[in-house]
């Protein structure tokens, strides 16, 4: 029987890494043990306060109901005062903050919540994936502003403000940036604030990497002005190894968070309270959680130095995030080419940077969410196969 699909989902595909790990489960039912440097999802376990929290909770008579569209206060103020402690910058618990069931479904929240048919949404280019998916989900349409190398992977926005907005609702922005691994200083948050201001759009910041392999989190809404044309996404999935769990967190302005809450609450009926409570828990850890954290990270990034040494692509040793970005030989069309060589001679998978967006096509993004003693030997097979 055909049933057609709704228009929403005709031209939005399957994620990519979703049909690659089909591809990577075949070959390893043909014995190939693949290793997977491809996806981000922290190997390491939260913290056992965490656990232990998740732990005491779930065994409570009364924990198990549904749960305040809102979030519990415990977790509530737990983020505000975590984004306090490390960002230095204030958010009223009850008004200003909504936990959110991963900060991936929060993406969709506020396209679904603002954009509709007509409207647009500036994306990066390269970007994550889920920006462009949710932003054509909702009607809209996505505009996309090119990143690149010789400007430290910023958005010109000076070439962005000759454009038509017109029709310009919201943009999304993502620092640290997630393919590349760039950062943005406080000068330059302040400028994308006067350029949100004037053109009256709707910063959109995703903003789960702030701890990884950095020395100072930042967040764009410790700038004066920001709550008045910015929201923010935040997520305990890489700063406290619980992707799995979903746990993340919006914070901004209590009008938007109003106005989200009108959507989210007829998708969702809130979080198990143990998890919750498990959350407000991991963020209170002190700083040494975090240091421990960037220490394994440290080491495994000399690690996929030395992968991409072998594979002679070049890299900006500056990055931080859970991945290394890497442009491929001019010897090989794109990194998709390099990505499907090195899966099929070596069995290793990295991910090619094309997923991103065509300013990503001769990229190549490496996962640091692998031990040192896999990344050794994915070094070993690459090696074996090079002299072959």
């Amino acid at each position: 029987m055909f049933i057609e699909l709704a228009k929403r989902l005709q031209h939005t595909e399957e994620y990519y890494f979703s049909k690659k790990l089909r591809e990577i489960d075949e070959l390893n039912k043909k014995g190939a043990k693949v290793i997977n440097l491809g996806i981000g999802s922290p190997d390491l376990p939260p913290h056992p306060s965490v656990i232990e929290t998740l732990n005491t909770y779930a065994q409570l008579p009364n924990t198990h109901g549904y749960q305040s569209y809102k979030g519990a206060p415990a977790l509530r103020n737990a983020i505000a005062a975590w984004y306090n402690s490390y960002y230095h910058v204030i958010f009223n618990p009850e008004t200003e903050i909504l936990p959110l069931i991963g900060s991936k479904e929060g993406i969709m929240h506020i396209c679904m919540t603002y954009l509709q048919e007509g409207d647009e949404a500036l994306i990066p280019n390269p970007g994550y994936p889920t920006y462009s998916s949710a932003v054509r989900l909702a009607g809209a349409k996505g505009i996309y502003y090119t990143l690149g190398a010789e400007k430290n992977w910023l958005p010109d926005l000076e070439a962005l403000a000759k454009q038509d907005l017109s029709r310009v609702k919201l943009m999304w922005i993502n620092y640290p940036h997630m393919p590349t691994g760039a950062t943005a200083n406080r000068s330059f948050f302040k400028q994308l604030i006067a350029f949100a201001k004037e053109h009256h759009i709707l910063l959109c910041h995703d903003n789960p990497y702030s701890f990884i392999l950095t020395d100072k989190p930042t967040s764009l809404m410790t700038e004066d002005g920001a709550k008045e044309v910015a929201i923010e996404l935040n997520s305990l999935s890489k700063s406290g190894n619980m992707a799995g769990w979903r746990v993340g967190m919006l914070v901004g302005h209590q009008d938007r968070i109003n106005e989200i809450m009108r959507f989210k609450s007829n998708m969702d009926s809130g979080m198990l309270l143990p998890l919750q409570m498990a959350a407000a828990k991991a963020l209170e850890l002190e700083q040494d959680w975090y240091d421990q954290l960037n220490d394994t990270y440290k080491a495994r990034r000399e690690k996929v130095y030395e992968l991409l040494d072998e594979l002679q692509c070049p890299y900006n040793r500056s990055q931080v995030g859970l991945f290394i970005w890497a442009h491929v030989p001019d010897t090989y069309i794109d990194g998709y080419q390099l990505s499907d060589k090195v899966l099929q001679q070596s069995a290793v998978f990295i991910t090619p940077g094309g997923i991103f967006g065509s300013a990503g096509e001769h990229y190549i993004r490496v996962s640091l969410c692998t031990p040192v003693a896999t990344l050794q030997e994915a070094i070993n097979r690459i090696k074996q196969h090079k002299s072959v």
